[in-house]
């Protein structure tokens, strides 16, 4: 007879390796948190946290009482060599963004290079990202996919965005600001109107939307809205024709 599966009750009690810990968090929904993360949470001496504000709802919620300090784009630098001496030691540490996955166009790309470079085990927790989220519902071609980050702010550049996007080969995805969210969506439409795109919006939240169709479509249906609140993922399907979109501006 093969012994049972460890419940979290009895991992708790386990003695956690050193290392840093990548621990995937909830993007919206308080119960896309893993029994595994809880787990690895609430044993590891440091939780690294881009924002302690939005870690203190969480361990809230799953009553982890563990030490935690900042670590975020301000900070990471001159914290990382301190980190890595305590890691180097023996320590074990968990790495949490403001939400999702970490590292994912969110700090901690040069702790865990770090990590990597001093011998150090990283390993990933997986769980939330908005980005695979909304690549999974669209319904789109996924055997290949580029993700491209925010759209940048400056008009050039986020026309170069939506270039690259319309000219790739592969699905793209990147994610968007309510308040440019039309802007973003003009650009395609005014460059393809008939591209398939799909917007994802509140992720696992009360009022997540998905919704699919062409260019034109969706520029229609969100420039009619009052107003348009959330956090936004834009996944642009693929081109297959020898065209090459251009806006000039």
């Amino acid at each position: 007879m093969t012994d049972p599966a460890p419940t979290i009750e009895t991992t708790l009690r386990d003695p956690l390796p050193s290392g840093l810990y990548v621990v995937a968090t909830p993007i919206g929904n308080m119960e896309d948190l893993s029994p595994r993360a809880v787990s690895i949470l609430s044993r590891v001496n440091l939780i690294l946290c881009e924002d302690t504000r939005s870690w203190r709802k969480v361990s809230s919620r799953f009553n982890i009482t563990n030490k935690f300090q900042s670590y975020h784009n301000h900070n990471e630098i001159a914290r990382t060599e301190q980190l890595i001496e305590k890691l180097e030691e023996g320590d074990s540490m968990a790495l949490i963004s403001d939400a999702g996955t970490p590292a994912i166009s969110d700090p901690g790309y040069r702790l865990i290079k770090a990590c990597h470079e001093s011998g150090v085990k990283v390993s990933p927790i997986p769980g939330p990202s908005a980005v695979i989220a909304a690549l999974s519902a669209s319904g789109l071609e996924l055997n290949e996919f580029q993700f491209l980050g925010f759209a940048p702010v400056k008009p050039g550049k986020r026309q170069k965005l939506v270039e690259r996007t319309l000219n790739s080969e592969m699905t793209s995805v990147f994610y968007e600001s309510p308040h440019k969210l039309l802007k973003t969506l003009t650009l395609i439409k005014d460059l393809d109107s008939q591209r398939e795109i799909v917007v994802a919006r509140e992720i696992s939240k009360k009022f997540e939307e998905i919704t699919r169709g062409s260019a034109l479509e969706i520029f229609e249906d969100y420039s009619k809205r009052k107003s348009i609140k959330g956090e936004f993922v834009i996944v642009v399907s693929r081109h297959d024709k020898k065209k090459t979109y251009r806006l000039d501006l």
